[in-house]
């Protein structure tokens, strides 16, 4: 029974009273969230899954698709996060583009019975819960029908220890991820939910209040402090490491080291907006040493016009492509935007020249895929530069699962037609007066990878044909 109508009006004015303290809060809370622009998730997927798909049973491999990368032995890269971050309430919600498309066992007509695709990966975390969502198409194995479903809720994120408090980035690092039930199906069954899939890795740049990436620039003019990102090539990078070469890599003259790509800083130079043209030039020099092989690249300039750009460097060495203003790669600046007071282009694919092919001694050939180019030039005084890619900072959260294994194959099969590598690791390197063939790696890599393909356990098992 309710109390007489004198006795709930101080219960009344009361209520009133706390909703009108509780709305500034929620207001406030909601105008905390700021913009996510940039930014990359790696993901393995599950190395077990790798193993088996280029392994004797199914054959296969897979191809990277709208800008995907690797990065390592053992993850893809995902890249251009975009979404909302609230420090104060440790909410994170960001959508990252690119795809893998995974094939195995080929049929006579050409077709896959494993024909799978993981794409537009998304990561949403609140009340200290994460969630990996995917696009993901794959086939019925028992009908062979493709399906396409949008945002699976695929894998949940284990975020104990983590703390979203930074107010400038957003990086994780290992973070454990488990199968989900909807997962299970999205995934054609061949794992149950609860399956420990490969941890995951996230960073997302956070653009300053206020800014939402409309900062007001002049159409056209100078700019100072520029910096152009490229990884060269993976495969090239691993086999200047690798047993065939026994060599390194050196950085000099303010050039930086992202771990999948590397950094050529204090860019200046002369842009239009309304024509869409650019041109700069930038600091740093790398330098590639190793067995029959020593290739530097410095002088690096990037310019864009119609739509295309190139990048050239001043060619230095023992091979027969040196001289000054190569041009190494040209690469798609369609996407060529003003954000945040930044012009932008962001894991454009790259095609190397006839100059390029050259200079890497002929290893690769004109129109080889090439790591993709990012750019970045600030247009104002307040505009901050990318950060450097990082899989989180020092303290963030203990690693709470080993990472994957790098004993999974890093070589594609030849159906990949991305820049990840070709379809055997014979890398014929040397940028010298002849081409020497790399058979010890070739021999190294082909027996680390018939090790790694092995029957996987029966608690970690994968339902092939």
């Amino acid at each position: 029974m309710l109390p007489p109508r004198p006795a709930r009006a101080p219960v009344v004015a009361l209520l009133a009273t706390l909703l009108a303290a509780l709305l500034p809060t929620a207001a406030a809370q909601a105008a905390d969230g700021r913009e996510v622009s940039g930014g990359r998730l790696d993901w393995g997927v599950k190395s077990s899954f790798r193993s088996y798909l280029t392994g004797p049973m199914a054959q296969g491999g897979w191809e990277l698709q709208d800008g995907a990368a690797t990065e390592g032995d053992s993850q893809f890269r995902f890249h251009s996060a975009k979404g909302t971050y609230d420090a104060g309430r440790g909410a994170f919600e960001a959508a990252y583009q690119g795809g893998v498309r995974f094939t195995g066992h080929k049929k006579p007509d050409g077709s896959y019975a494993l024909d799978l695709v993981f794409s537009a990966p998304a990561v949403r975390i609140a009340d200290g819960k994460g969630t990996l969502y995917l696009d993901v198409t794959s086939k019925a194995k028992n009908t062979n029908k493709a399906t396409t479903t949008s945002q699976v809720p695929f894998a949940s994120l284990d975020l104990t220890g983590v703390h979203l408090r930074d107010d400038d980035a957003v990086a994780l690092a290992d973070v454990p991820a488990t199968l989900t039930t909807d997962g299970e199906k999205a995934f054609a069954g061949f794992y149950k939910a609860g399956a420990a899939l490969d941890p995951v890795a996230l960073s997302a740049d956070v653009l300053a209040p206020g800014t939402s990436g409309s900062a007001k620039v002049p159409p056209q003019g100078e700019f100072t402090g520029a910096a152009v990102d490229w990884g060269v090539r993976r495969t090239f990078r691993e086999y200047v490491t690798g047993p065939a070469s026994e060599g390194s890599w050196k950085l000099s003259d303010g050039a930086q080291d992202g771990g999948a790509l590397f950094r050529f800083p204090q860019g200046k130079g002369t842009y239009d907006m309304e024509a869409k043209t650019l041109d700069a030039s930038f600091a740093g020099t790398l330098r590639f040493t190793g067995k029959h092989l020593d290739l530097a690249f410095g002088g690096v300039k990037a310019a864009v016009k119609d739509g295309k750009g190139t990048l050239t460097a001043d060619v230095t060495g023992n091979g027969r492509g040196t001289g000054k203003d190569v041009p190494l790669v040209t690469f798609d600046a369609s996407g060529l935007t003003e954000k945040g007071g930044l012009t932008v282009v962001k894991e454009a694919p790259a095609k190397l020249t006839a100059e390029g092919a050259k200079a890497f001694g002929g290893v690769y050939q004109e129109g080889a895929d090439m790591d993709p180019v990012s750019l970045a030039v600030p247009l104002d005084g307040k505009a901050a530069l990318p950060p450097l890619p990082e899989r989180g900072k020092a303290g963030d959260r203990a690693s709470a699962s080993p990472a994957p294994s790098s004993a999974a194959p890093a070589v594609v099969s030849s159906s990949s037609s991305s820049s990840s590598g070709s379809s055997f690791p014979v890398l014929p390197v040397t940028v010298g007066g002849t081409a020497v063939l790399a058979l010890a790696g070739a021999a190294f890599l082909w027996i680390r990878k018939r090790r790694t393909v092995s029957a996987v356990g029966a608690s970690d098992s994968v339902s092939g044909e």
